[in-house]
């Protein structure tokens, strides 16, 4: 047990008073969940303490009914599903994941959604100011409700999109143990998990405390599992897309043509049998899928504490304890030489004489200098020695694949006084403290360094091969051998397993006052306000070890992990107001209208306000019209602010300046950084990848949202257990902190139909290519496409939501003892989506489209659940129906839309094969049952992928490299296939 652990559960028993949440209200609530102690209310939207008053802004509530039907291993189990929610960084993210899961409301970004628990701010678990939702207590959840529209004067910047907020049982009282197992039909992506949850209350009731503990394991799923995934799949043609970087060593750099020998995309193969460079072949390339995942593994372990005290009448104290601690791991395919530039030594003694004399005619070194050079016993400085400069790829399967681990613990802490001052006024102010600690691993990477070292060597006169450099033990490498040539001896060598330490803290002091004034002369029920402040304290470092800092020091990476650090504060004032205008009159059941503004001042971007104003209309009982319109502003997040350049991956299958090229686009490649004797021979990317290098921008100032909604929601008397809700959503957020598409500027620079001319323009400035191979392939030299952040970007998006539930008692309908049938959907309907990153970029529109560059993963234009359920005391069965709408790849030939809207610069479909360029709409269906033999007891069984519906194919170069894996895109379509769930649930 860690000694942060030892402390949240000391923290946690000591809490004698109470631990609990602000006072807030909510009509959205279902009449099962709704409390009628004003303390222990906790509601999306407001801070005001009065149940009986309803807000504008639409709220999805997922209750605890649902909940166990779904048995989620973890948050995102159930986010991701939801018609609102477009999915993010979770488990089915593997190349890209920092073993995090995040919440993306609207598809505006994961950063403009804010993540609450209880009501409450949770720290974040990176510099990007995300919420880890692993970390939420799954056990002790009432409900999730989900707000959009945009809820930032109540809650602070980041709730541009809306909020998530995870509410947890108050006032419980017994113990609670259930347990789950899951396994697919295949027999593999098990996962366990056990929770137990412990509460009593004490001092005649004055007092509750509660504490739970839960630990989840989840193991991986591999590529090579499923059919679909065995091996990478070319967008382009459909055929087998392996790594150029063989596990048989071939050459980039000599090209084939310098070389003497007959061409090849794919470069010059080392042929161990004969000992010469031939032209390498689809069969001399490696299955990337080899050892990398499609479902991540996790192991958690969380413990959550709440209580509350009454101190005294109008005085109650409260508090909670939280520690979690994640294990996520990643894999990728093993490491390598990648796309580096090493000098080999001609005396090399592993380097076989044919393929010396090639390099030596390549370089035009005579053939006595080469065979002067080969004899020499030394290195540099030693007379007649020569070493010449190459792309020499090699993987070194024999390391397994690299492994990332990410190991995160989080604690967080709050305590705080509320109350009533006098009757009908009530406050509240608290203090929280959080850290997020995070270790990440790279196991099996590599030391370009020590690759060099090893490479320097030379056969001395008794036979023994040794390195030029004794330093550290230092083992010849053998780069030019079959699989399996490579000794453990040199493994050991060349081993790093780089570190990258980071940690984020939190500090927030809030309080707040709320009340009521006066009715107005046509209302009964008084006008309710609530004004406050806060203040909250980020503060966020990545301190990587020293080799990660060196340029392409750690094979794999391509590029240094700079250390990057900052901070901020923001002192904020709020205040809010729900007025019953009217109540009880012809035509007006009730009128009401609301309020709110929040002034904010930054320590990195200074002042500003948001606000929002809105109301509601029921010109009867059950029939309600809605509307609110919001003024949101962001500041930026550290990452956004402080990053340094750091250079990543992004998908493309085709590299414009590959291949025959000429005229003013050969002069373009060569603008961009490609030597003149490579046009003709740059290669495709490797493994359908190129760099792109991101970084920060201290800037930065705010990003201006506006958005508003307008709906109705109606449940009318005379149709018992009947609701329907229908709300539009429009959203546009201008100043936008965004990063341009990688698309945008490779079509903005080489696209004849955008860059007619082919000038050398700001699109062009921003690509760098390897100097050697003329690629957008290789470490270090190599930024690719640089993506830096900056104020310019315009996002819009609007859409429908719709929420149904019919509840029928069959007893009503004449059939005695017979249960209840219910009848629940929600769906939404994505109008448009279009993102403009810069005033010179495509305001690209994503509606119902994917691509590798601008897109991404799939934007479904339709995404809908429906639940059928039939219940008895003792009994549920239930079917859910998941439907995601059609969806094509993103268009390529410029066109302009109604709103001057520009409809271009995808891949070009050309480029992608046919069969790839659509994914059909897709249904999944979940059966659920519930036996409860017991009053006490629960038994469930959850058959997830009722009918084994298999993932699209697509390849693996038609999205973006987090979301495009395995072929398909997994944080969308189940790759797992049909899955049980079972599970026991003791309460007493």
């Amino acid at each position: 047990m860690t000694s942060t652990f030892r402390t949240c559960l000391l923290a946690s028993t000591m809490l004698v008073a109470g631990i609990a949440t602000p006072a807030f209200a909510q009509d959205s609530v279902p009449a099962s969940d709704a409390q009628t102690d004003a303390s222990e209310i906790v509601v999306t939207g407001t801070r005001i303490a009065r149940p009986d008053l309803e807000l504008a802004s639409p709220v999805t509530v997922i209750g605890e009914k649902e909940l166990q039907f779904r048995q989620p291993g973890t948050a995102d189990d159930i986010l991701r599903t939801l018609p609102g929610v477009r999915p993010n960084i979770g488990a089915g993210v593997n190349n890209g994941s920092d073993g995090s899961s995040t919440v993306d409301l609207r598809g505006i970004g994961p950063q403009r959604t804010l993540v609450l628990l209880d009501g409450r701010r949770q720290v974040p678990y990176g510099l990007d100011g995300l919420t880890d939702t692993n970390n939420v207590p799954l056990a002790l959840l009432q409900r999730i409700e989900v707000l959009t529209g945009g809820a930032s004067s109540t809650y602070g910047a980041d709730a541009v999109a809306g909020v998530v907020n995870f509410i947890t049982r108050r006032d419980f009282s017994g113990i609670d143990l259930s347990t789950s197992y899951r396994i697919s039909e295949r027999g593999d992506t098990a996962r366990f998990k056990a929770d137990l949850v412990v509460g009593g209350n004490f001092a005649e009731g004055r007092g509750n405390v509660v504490f739970s503990v839960g630990y989840t394991k989840a193991d991986p799923l591999l590529h090579l599992d499923r059919k679909i995934s065995e091996v990478p799949i070319s967008s382009t043609n459909g055929q087998f897309l392996g790594a150029t970087t063989a596990q048989v060593t071939v050459f980039g750099s000599p090209t084939n043509a310098a070389l003497g020998i007959g061409a090849s995309t794919l470069g010059a193969v080392v042929n161990p049998s004969t000992g010469l460079l031939q032209p390498a072949t689809a069969a001399d390339t490696y299955n990337t899928n080899i050892g990398t995942y499609f479902q991540t593994p996790l192991d958690r372990i969380n413990a959550y504490s709440a209580a509350r005290y009454e101190i005294t009448e109008g005085v109650e104290f409260y508090g909670t304890a939280q520690f979690n601690r994640n294990q996520i791991a990643t894999q990728l395919a093993s490491s390598g030489t990648f796309g580096n530039t090493y000098q080999l030594a001609l005396n090399n003694p592993y380097l076989p004489s044919g393929i010396r004399d090639q390099l030596c005619t390549a370089r035009s070194i005579s053939a006595a200098n080469c065979a002067a050079a080969a004899a020499v016993q030394g290195g540099p400085g030693t007379a007649g020695y020569i070493e010449v400069p190459v792309v020499a790829q090699r993987r070194f399967t024999e390391y397994g694949p690299r492994l990332n681990v990410f190991e995160s613990q989080m604690f967080q802490i709050q305590g705080g006084f509320r109350g009533e001052i006098v009757a009908g006024l009530k406050y509240d102010i608290s203090a929280q403290y959080g850290e997020t600690t995070q270790n990440q691993t790279r196991g099996n990477w590599g030391s370009f360094s020590k690759v060099q070292q090893a490479l320097r060597a030379y056969r001395t006169p008794t036979g023994q091969i040794r390195c030029v450099d004794t330093a550290n033990n230092c083992v010849p490498l053998n780069l030019f051998g079959p699989n399996g040539s490579i000794t453990q001896d040199q493994l050991a060598f060349i081993d790093l397993d780089a570190i990258i330490n980071r940690k984020v803290t939190q500090t927030v002091v809030t309080g707040s006052v709320s009340g009521d004034l006066f009715a107005s002369p046509l209302a009964t029920n008084k006008i309710a306000f609530a004004v406050g402040g806060e203040y909250r304290k980020l503060t966020a470092a990545s301190q990587p070890d020293g080799p990660s800092q060196i340029q392409g020091e750690v094979l794999g990476t391509g590029a240094r992990t700079p250390p990057d650090v900052g901070r901020y504060s923001v002192k904020e004032i709020f205040g809010e107001l729900i007025a019953p205008l009217i109540e009880d009159k012809p035509f007006i059941h009730k009128l009401t209208v609301e309020a709110g503004i929040r002034y904010s001042d930054y320590t990195t971007t200074g002042p500003s306000t948001t606000w929002k104003a809105g109301g509601s209309w029921e010109p009867t009982a059950g029939i309600k019209f809605r509307g609110s319109y919001q003024v949101a502003v962001r500041s930026p997040n550290i990452q956004e602010l402080y990053q340094s350049p750091v250079q990543g991956l992004g998908n493309l299958t085709v590299d414009p300046c590959q291949g025959a090229v000429s005229g003013g686009l050969a002069q373009l490649c060569i603008a961009t950084g490609a030597p003149a004797n490579t046009i003709g021979s740059i290669p495709a990317p490797t493994s359908g990848q190129i760099n792109n290098t991101t970084s920060g921008n201290r800037e930065l100032d705010v990003e201006r949202a506006k958005t508003w909604t307008i709906g109705g929601a109606f449940a009318p008397a005379a149709i018992k257990g009947f609701s329907l809700t229908v709300d539009y959503f429009n959203i546009r957020v201008r100043d936008a902190i965004t990063q341009p598409a990688q698309a945008d500027i490779l079509n903005g620079c080489y696209s004849s139909t955008l860059n007619p001319n082919f000038a050398n323009n700001a699109f062009c400035a921003l690509i760098g290519r390897n100097p050697l191979t003329g690629s957008l392939n290789g470490a270090g030299e190599t930024p690719g496409v640089i993506l830096s952040y900056s104020n310019l970007g315009v996002i819009e998006t609007a859409g429908v939501e719709v929420g149904l539930n019919q509840a029928i008692r069959l007893d009503d309908i004449g059939v005695k003892d017979s249960g209840t049938v219910t009848i629940g959907f929600n769906g939404t309907r994505l109008s448009y989506y279009h993102f403009q990153a810069t005033p010179n970029a495509i305001n690209r529109d994503c509606t119902s489209y994917y691509s590798a560059g601008g897109c991404t993963n799939p934007r479904a234009r339709y995404r809908m659940n429906g639940r059928l359920t039939y219940g008895r005391e003792l009994f549920d069965i239930s079917l859910l129906w998941t439907h995601i709408s059609r969806v094509s790849l993103e268009p390529f030939l410029a066109t302009r839309l109604p709103g001057n809207v520009a409809q271009p610069g995808g891949p070009n479909p050309s480029t992608i094969l046919e069969a790839f360029r659509t994914i059909p709409a897709f249904n999944y269906f979940d059966l659920a049952a519930r036996v409860s033999p017991t009053k006490n007891l629960d038994f469930n069984l959850t058959v997830n992928n009722l009918f084994d519906k298999k993932p699209p194919l697509v390849g693996a170069g038609v999205g973006g490299t987090a979301f495009n894996s395995g072929n398909t895109f997994p944080t969308i379509y189940d790759p797992i296939g049909r899955a049980y769930t079972i599970s026991a649930r003791l309460r007493f």
